[in-house]
């Protein structure tokens, strides 16, 4: 297995995961706030998705899923259209709202596809192209997906931790 097959499989465990996480669940369950201060399902797996696309994107050079193929109208949020809900206000975060869960899974798989095509069009020296200069040491490609393989695997458990409580009420 080299690097590319790696990236290529972590970015397949965290969909399968955000399926987990959010199949099944109602429109008041994936908008629900479990303490007035706590993510929701839905805000996390737009969030985590959303820091994907816009992640992914700037580091191909490819345009973001959110803004090309249309999923902003789609979603219709209370946002700024570039919004990746990075330092987002909780009187923000309760502002998300989504009327099912197909519209997140759809919206995801939408970012996979694109990361996991451009990922496969990597050969293992492309992880070593400096994509960030504005840290010490520069990212890297390699890096930067990692990077965000780790924020979404947080997000992911997170949207579960909170979709287990919801189950328990």
């Amino acid at each position: 297995m080299n690097g590319v097959e790696v990236l290529v499989d972590g970015f397949s465990r965290i969909q399968e995961e955000v399926h987990a996480v959010v199949q099944g669940l109602s429109p008041e369950d994936l908008n629900a706030r479990i303490d007035p201060d706590a993510n929701s399902v839905a805000w996390l797996v737009w969030h985590l998705t959303r820091v994907q696309d816009d992640h992914v994107a700037d580091a191909a050079g490819l345009e973001q899923v959110w803004i090309g193929q249309g999923w902003s109208s789609r979603f219709d949020l209370p946002y700024a259209k570039r919004a990746t809900g990075y330092g987002q206000s909780s009187r923000q975060v309760g502002r998300m709202r989504v009327a099912s869960g197909d519209l997140l899974l759809d919206y995801y798989d939408a970012v996979h596809d694109q990361t996991v095509a451009f990922v496969r069009s990597l050969g293992d020296d492309d992880l070593d192209k400096v994509v960030d200069e504005g840290w010490s040491p520069p990212v890297t490609l390699g890096v930067r997906l990692v990077s965000v393989i780790g924020d979404d695997l947080q997000h992911v458990g997170q949207a579960s931790f909170v979709r287990g409580v919801l189950e328990r009420r």
